[in-house]
């Protein structure tokens, strides 16, 4: 599976959202368009260690949140993040442009795979999920970007 999920995050995510308008309404949920995008890209920024944020979670409940990443379960609609990590309130945009936002985002998929490219052993931690491996880091990425691309549509 996580073949076909990296090849997803890899060559596919992209050109799904490459022409998203910056207006596009969500189906639920607070962010537009854009800040879901930076939000993404900082899900990113935290699996290739160029954002660390505190664990959160509790060790002994941790192989339970795992469990979720081996799922065939999709994070749900309107699936709230603990606030230390995604306030309740969008954050505002970082970059002027949605085209700024969306080069950032790829660029922070080229980080995350470039981090592991010479060890896929490493870890990273997640803030709820724990220290994560490419493969696990994979799997809670598809997840991720599917559940916001289904939230604007594409």
């Amino acid at each position: 599976m996580e073949t076909n999920q990296r090849h997803y995050l890899e060559q596919e995510c992209m050109p799904l959202i490459s022409d998203l308008p910056a207006d596009t309404i969500p189906r639920w949920g607070k962010m537009n368009a854009q800040q879901m995008v930076e939000h993404v890209a900082a899900f990113f920024r935290i699996s290739s260690g160029a954002l660390v944020l505190p664990l959160l979670t509790p060790e002994e409940h941790l192989p339970k949140y795992k469990e979720f990443i081996f799922s065939d379960k999709q994070f749900r609609e309107n699936t709230k993040a603990p606030a230390a990590i995604v306030p309740d309130e969008p954050l505002p945009a970082s970059f002027a442009t949605m085209q700024e936002s969306l080069d950032d985002l790829q660029e922070q998929i080229d980080a995350f795979f470039r981090h592991f490219s010479n060890d896929n052993t490493i870890t990273t931690v997640h803030p709820v999920f724990g220290p994560l491996n490419l493969d696990e880091w994979i799997r809670l990425h598809y997840k991720h970007v599917t559940h916001h691309w289904r939230q604007f549509g594409r």
